[in-house]
């Protein structure tokens, strides 16, 4: 992990989350439960949610380029 505590860590996956929500609203019409629910399902989340994979240290924006990519194609790239 990067050198961050793990109340930042949270704090940083809880902002992208939060972003990603509303940016499927704003920019794909989602109403708030399908892009809540398209969010918290997808793998995109899921590989936010391990430390490991470095997600959290990156844009929202750039998460959700994966969250797209994953919706279009049926699978994280």
């Amino acid at each position: 992990m990067m050198n961050v505590s793990e109340k930042e860590y949270k704090w940083m996956v809880e902002q992208i989350t939060s972003d990603m929500i509303d940016m499927l609203i704003e920019r794909e019409g989602y109403n708030f439960a399908r892009a809540f629910e398209t969010v918290y399902a997808s793998d995109t989340y899921q590989a936010l949610q391990k430390p490991q994979t470095n997600l959290y240290s990156h844009s929202s924006g750039y998460v959700y380029a994966y969250l797209l990519s994953e919706i279009k194609t049926g699978k994280m790239q």
